[in-house]
């Protein structure tokens, strides 16, 4: 059984990624069920700009995790590039075997790789679980995000 490989992310993996997003306590409140149209648009805006990599990965054509990584240009730390990870899945079925961390791990390279100087994430207040998760992988809390709905 060979391990699961990270890949670009391709129109037909939206179902499946759609899938992990709604199976998820704050995803299922938030996700609309059903139609894709709004995700397949979301998913060729994503695809055609070259700051941002959606990767699934792969189990023998099964997608069992998911993150999107943004090269965020700025004026702050000398001009500094910094990575923006963002929603990150792992099939629940396949929780707690490392993926999530593999999924981090090859962001965190790529960031590096393509010039960044630091990586950061947002999650939500209530995601204990995951902030721990952050944490041992060596993110530290730094600041207080904010988000006005539009």
């Amino acid at each position: 059984m060979s391990a699961p490989v990270i890949r670009r992310a391709t129109r037909d993996d939206v179902p499946a990624i759609v899938g992990m997003l709604v199976d998820d306590p704050l995803g299922a409140t938030r996700e609309p069920a059903g139609d894709h149209t709004a995700y397949l648009a979301a998913f060729e805006m994503i695809d055609a700009d070259p700051a941002h990599q959606l990767v699934v990965l792969d189990d023998g054509g099964e997608v069992v995790g998911t993150l999107q990584l943004t090269l965020l240009p700025g004026l702050s730390r000398g001009g500094a590039l910094r990575g923006q990870i963002e929603a990150v899945r792992v099939a629940s079925s396949r929780r707690g075997q490392g993926l999530g961390e593999r999924l981090f791990r090859w962001a965190i390279d790529e960031a590096r790789e393509r010039g960044a100087v630091l990586v950061q994430l947002t999650t939500d207040a209530t995601r204990l679980d995951a902030q721990r998760f952050y944490e041992r992988l060596g993110f530290a809390p730094s600041h207080v995000g904010m988000k006005l709905p539009l």
